[in-house]
């Protein structure tokens, strides 16, 4: 046994109920999926659970959720539910991930192209 399938026998369903509260799902609609960016916006404070202590200080430069989920060893989930915890009171900023660079239209350039050349 590895130690990650230890770490998945720890946490049980009991542990994760408890670290979501109860919650399956996030409260509001939490518009994150696997390749989201979460960039951390505030300090962790006293108050805060630990899980979210560990997603805010993590963050400091963007993560992915599927990194973030990887890194705490707990399911996509439950870190949705906390990040909607975290997007809802603003200590998170979640952003779209970086698109490939896309050439434009091979068209549209011989176009572009034809026309500079009647000028």
């Amino acid at each position: 046994m590895t130690l990650k399938d230890q770490r998945w026998q720890d946490s049980g369903p009991e542990r994760l109920y408890v670290i979501t509260a109860g919650r399956s799902r996030p409260e509001a609609e939490a518009e994150v999926d696997l390749v989201t960016l979460i960039v951390a916006r505030a300090a962790p404070q006293p108050s805060m659970p630990p899980e979210h202590v560990a997603i805010l200080r993590m963050c400091q430069a963007p993560l992915s959720v599927a990194e973030i989920s990887a890194h705490l060893s707990l399911p996509m989930s439950v870190v949705a539910v906390l990040l909607a915890d975290l997007l809802a009171s603003e200590s998170v900023e979640a952003r779209a991930p970086v698109q490939a660079a896309r050439l434009p239209d091979l068209e549209l350039l011989e176009a572009v192209m034809h026309g500079l050349q009647k000028l």
